[in-house]
């Protein structure tokens, strides 16, 4: 089967494999989606969930062996920076990954302009940019219509941005811990929404893509940074329960260092809402 052609052992510490790796899963998951499922009555309209449903399929095994791995590791370190030099190969990979996925889903999306495939991460991105005015921004930023709206206003979108990446980051946490690959559903939909957004920016044109992305990568890498940091937190707690219970010393520093990993993903969350409202819009109109 093609997710288990990759070998997770081999592609951790490659930054072009992971890229391609990712661009690979994210175009057979959109192309699948548009082939079999867009001319579909009922499951059309789901075209955006399925999309990232593919993604997470072909993801999984190497998801559940970083997470695995890098639980391993925790055990043996201390400190904020012991904890960064050990993990911070799986936390590149990972990121990697997920620019494959995106720019994967741009691409495509913009190609194909099917207007059902990210017709759900269309409406997220307006509940998180204009969420005063949800259906108009929707009407705008539609295939049909590609005219942009000023949206709200900074501090509007600044709480907004804010509140929307601590439940991401919340429900990312939720799905490490109740299964430790499954935040990759929550990083594979996130990878999704800013395709979607790289549409609206670039208005559809194919050769505006390489601006959409570094439109929202500025921010983008460091806010998805947070939310692997998150997972990888969730996923190496809910591994140290299982291997050691609760009364081992050596899940005490487990949890220790899952601690500081959360702190920091919300410190880096604040930093990359800031650099998306305050800081992005000066360098692209």
């Amino acid at each position: 089967m093609l997710e288990s052609l990759v070998n997770p052992k081999k592609v951790e510490k490659g930054t072009w494999k992971m890229l391609l790796i990712g661009f690979l899963y994210g175009s057979l998951s959109l192309l699948l989606t548009h082939w079999f499922f867009s001319k579909d009555t009922v499951l059309s309209q789901y075209s955006g969930m399925i999309v990232v449903t593919f993604c997470v399929m072909f993801s999984l095994p190497f998801m559940y062996f970083i997470i695995k791995k890098e639980e391993a590791e925790d055990e043996q370190v201390e400190g904020f920076l012991s904890i960064w030099k050990v993990h911070k190969d799986a936390i590149f990979a990972l990121m990697w990954l997920f620019l494959g996925f995106i720019i994967a889903f741009a691409l495509w999306f913009i190609i194909i302009q099917n207007a059902t495939l990210f017709n759900a991460q269309i409406e997220t991105y307006c509940m998180i940019n204009n969420p005063g005015n949800i259906e108009q921004c929707v009407s705008e930023y539609s295939l049909s219509e590609k005219g942009i709206s000023a949206g709200a206003t900074k501090e509007l979108r600044f709480l907004s941005i804010i509140e929307n990446n601590v439940y991401v980051m919340i429900f990312t946490l939720i799905f490490s811990l109740i299964f430790g690959a499954g935040a990759i559903f929550i990083l594979a939909w996130n990878a999704s929404v800013i395709a979607s957004a790289i549409g609206v920016f670039t208005q559809y044109k194919l050769v505006q893509i390489p601006i959409g992305i570094a439109r929202y990568m500025i921010h983008g890498f460091p806010e998805i940074a947070a939310y692997f940091i998150t997972a990888l937190a969730g996923g190496m707690f809910g591994f140290g329960i299982i291997k050691h219970g609760i009364k081992n010393k050596n899940f005490i520093r487990v949890l220790e260092n899952v601690a500081l990993l959360l702190f920091l993903s919300i410190v880096i969350l604040i930093v990359a809402a800031a650099i998306e409202v305050y800081i992005t819009p000066l360098l692209f109109r």
